[in-house]
């Protein structure tokens, strides 16, 4: 199934350009890009088992500099690589004066290459992983599988981290926690919750990625020697984190000639009277990010309930399609958002096709409402710039795109790009990893937002967040991914035990 929804995506001018300015440390690289980067560098010259040794000596030093109090390093080592960089550190924390105990998955004699050059200059007697008794003051320093993992791993290592999880003694990882998938973040079978991980010249997917980013602990990148010009040819300039590196020169800036009419004009629509506060929540979201004027559609029957409520937000009775089609003859009516509390069925489609030609943020009941055909509301955005930004969680991806959902070979990120081409929408595929995409490939994921985020109203929020950006003009993608960035950051100036009032009080715009 995955190569029926497979889509090649070119990184634009501005994403190449993106990938050579940003620190080599804040670039993403798949696993297959960062095994092309190692052969770049041994072609032109470098030496491999040299880059190979700086990666082991840089894990020793996080092992001495962080936990100096072990009574033993515990130094589990692969069949591949992975386990080149765990004899390079074993030996140099023997060196060092340290504890130091080695385990083996697989025959080492059978190594390939710079790992097995690393295992002929290890001056320690290893023994079988399935040996090891993880005992009170050990370290375990996890170098059996890096990134490049993409098999479920072998039982003997199942059993080895449930032991170490037992046990509870503390795991340095090397590269990423073995059993994760350094492109997708998922475990394979089960692996290492790791209190640091120590990475080389970049991240991966799977760093950012859950469960991956929350079984990684600390994060260490160290650069290990490798040109960056021969790093950044193989960066995907069109995925990064998510940080205002990446789209704040999108985001229109208040000057003083500015007044509300050139901030934009959002509209929320309201649902009945018993539905009213989500709409209410996104509509102030929407003011605080910097909209310049913000309209709540209500219907008649819901007027005197959100008139009661409101003091900065308009308020503007919309019976039905007919009376909506009439008022949108108002052009300074950019930018809406329909969902929030709205209701699923007929009504939210007519008044989401009835805006078809203007900037929509469609949410929650809106997405629903499509579910049973999402083609329609694909097609009613499909021409132009886009202008169309979704925000489904887990069960509304899956409604509006059941054969991406349930492509077990496409990473969040995949699901997210290969959804944008399809809808010709901005995507916020949301959850505490959100990935944001665009439909020319472009996909930032997100790491800033805290878990208390995950409350009633917190979407409504995001929604009107990202309605206000589109309202002063910023592009559907950097809206969206601007507006997530945002959602974090309020997130964390509320802090825990949030309330979504609480949220829409720290909205800050940029």
């Amino acid at each position: 199934m995955a190569a029926a929804i497979a889509v090649v995506f070119e990184a634009d001018f501005a994403s190449i350009i993106s990938a050579m300015m940003l620190p080599l440390a804040d670039l993403l690289l798949t696993p297959d890009a960062m095994a092309a980067v190692d052969r770049a560098a041994a072609a032109s010259g470098i030496d491999s088992y040299g880059l190979m040794g700086k990666a082991g000596q840089a894990v020793a030093a996080s092992a001495l500099r962080h936990f100096p109090g072990a009574t033993r390093y515990a130094v589990l080592c692969g069949p591949g690589n992975n386990g080149g960089d765990g004899y390079v550190a074993a030996r140099a924390l023997k060196e060092a004066g340290a504890e130091v105990r080695l385990f083996h998955l697989g025959d080492p004699r059978r190594l390939k290459g710079d790992a097995a050059c690393a295992f002929a200059d290890c001056p320690i007697e290893g023994e079988t992983i399935d040996g090891y008794v993880p005992q009170a003051g050990d370290v375990v320093i996890d170098a059996v599988f890096g990134a490049g993992l993409s098999r479920p791993i072998p039982d003997e290592l199942v059993a080895t981290i449930a032991r170490v999880a037992e046990a509870g003694v503390s795991v340095i990882s090397v590269d990423l926690p073995s059993g994760i998938d350094g492109r997708s973040g998922q475990t394979l079978g089960a692996a290492f919750h790791a209190e640091r991980t120590v990475t080389f010249m970049t991240r991966k997917p799977g760093h950012l990625l859950l469960p991956g980013r929350d079984l990684c602990g600390e994060l260490e990148v160290f650069d290990i020697g490798i040109p960056g010009r021969i790093v950044r040819a193989h960066a995907d300039g069109a995925l990064a984190e998510n940080t205002p590196a990446q789209w704040l020169a999108a985001i229109p800036s208040a000057g003083t000639e500015t007044h509300k009419y050139k901030r934009g004009h959002l509209v929320v629509f309201s649902g009945g009277p018993n539905a009213t506060g989500a709409a209410r929540m996104s509509a102030m979201a929407g003011l605080k990010a910097g909209a310049g004027l913000v309209t709540i559609a209500s219907p008649p029957e819901a007027l005197g309930v959100n008139a009661g409520l409101l003091t900065a937000i308009m308020l503007h009775a919309v019976a039905d399609e007919a009376s909506l089609r009439e008022w949108l003859a108002d052009q300074r009516l950019s930018t809406f958002v329909l969902g929030p509390g709205f209701g699923v069925g007929e009504k939210a489609r007519q008044f989401c096709l009835a805006v078809a030609d203007r900037h929509l943020v469609l949410d929650a009941d809106g997405i629903t409402s499509f579910r049973g055909d999402p083609q329609q509301l694909f097609d009613a955005f499909a021409e132009g710039p886009t202008r169309l930004v979704l925000t489904p969680h887990e069960g509304e991806f899956g409604r509006l795109f059941p054969d991406i959902a349930a492509d077990d070979a496409l990473s969040k990120v995949d699901k997210a790009r290969a959804a944008a081409a399809r809808a010709h929408a901005a995507i916020i595929y949301k959850g505490a990893d959100s990935v944001i995409a665009a439909p020319d490939g472009r996909a930032l994921i997100n790491a800033n937002a805290p878990p208390w985020l995950a409350t009633a109203g917190s979407g409504d929020v995001l929604a009107g967040i990202v309605g206000g950006l589109m309202a002063q003009g910023a592009p559907a993608f950097e809206a969206a991914a601007a507006g997530v960035w945002l959602h974090g950051l309020a997130g964390q100036h509320a802090g825990k035990g949030l309330t979504a009032e609480d949220l829409v009080a720290a909205v800050k715009p940029l």
